[in-house]
Parts: structure tokens; C-alpha cells; sequence
């Protein structure tokens, strides 16, 4: 036997109540949850400098002083670790990349010889603008923050 027809007027659907409802409740959520994924990127970006100037940069660096007996002159800049500045001794390049990586922000890193940041006229700078991307003010990433910490709280190696 053939079922009945149903009405169009039977059938229901969300009223425009029920829509907007849903709407806000996940607007809510939305505002919510996205500023604490977009704080951890921003972790992320900082951490990641971070290992960059003391891990990828600093260590080259490092090498680079053992292999010729001083450090990059600012002139010569991080470029001197993947081009012979035609320095006796190079053995570089002294980064994996054909080119110096980029911040997490997309800016180069800035190396000055001797420290522009301390009194040392032993120490370099590698800085990191950070977040907002301008170096001078309380944001930036150097390797001396990373020194200080560790003379601070003791090596954790």
C-alpha cells in the first residue's frame, strides 16, 4: 500500500531563534579558544628564536672562532658562516642552509662584533627583533638573555 503524501507544513525545521542561538553559542566558544591557540604560537615563534640563537647561530659561530682564531667582525656579519669571508683556516660553511635563517617573524638577525649590548669586548650579539619585530626595546631575543639565565638558574645540560 502506498504511504500518504505528507504535507509541506508538516514538516519542521530550526526557526530563525533556534539559528541565531547556535550562532552566538559558538561565536562564544570561538572567542574563547582562539586567543589561547594564537598565545601559544606566539610561545612557539619565542621558543623557537631562542633555539635558533643559541643552538643553530651560537654554535656556528662558535666553530667558526675555533677554526680561525676570532670571531665574524660585524662587517662580516652571519654571512661569513656559509661564505669564506677569505679568512685562513675557514672550513665552512658552518650551517647546514645555503642561507642565514630567517627569525620566526620572517626579519633577519642582527650580529654585531664586539657586543654592542655589553661592556665585553669579547662577547657577540645575535638578536632577534621578537614579536614586534623592532630591536632596542624589551621584546628582543639575544643570546645574553639566554646567558644570563643560565649563570642565573644554573645549567640544565
Amino acid at each position: 500500500m502506498r504511504e500518504p503524501i505528507r504535507d509541506i507544513g508538516d514538516v519542521r525545521g530550526f526557526t530563525l531563534i533556534e539559528l541565531l542561538l547556535v550562532i552566538t553559542i559558538i561565536s562564544v566558544l570561538a572567542a574563547v579558544v582562539a586567543p589561547r591557540f594564537f598565545g601559544r604560537s606566539q610561545e612557539a615563534r619565542i621558543v623557537a628564536a631562542r633555539q635558533t640563537i643559541a643552538g643553530t647561530l651560537g654554535l656556528a659561530i662558535d666553530l667558526f672562532e675555533q677554526d680561525t682564531g676570532r670571531y665574524p667582525t660585524s662587517d662580516e656579519g652571519l654571512r661569513a658562516l656559509i661564505e669564506n669571508p677569505q679568512i685562513a683556516n675557514w672550513r665552512g660553511p658552518y650551517l647546514k642552509s645555503a642561507t642565514i635563517p630567517p627569525d620566526p617573524w620572517g626579519n633577519p638577525y642582527r650580529y654585531n662584533y664586539p657586543s654592542q649590548l655589553t661592556s665585553s669586548q669579547t662577547l657577540y650579539d645575535i638578536i632577534s627583533g621578537g614579536p614586534d619585530s623592532t630591536v632596542g626595546n624589551e621584546d628582543d631575543i639575544t643570546n645574553h638573555a639566554l646567558f644570563q639565565n643560565e649563570q642565573q638558574y644554573g645549567n640544565t645540560y
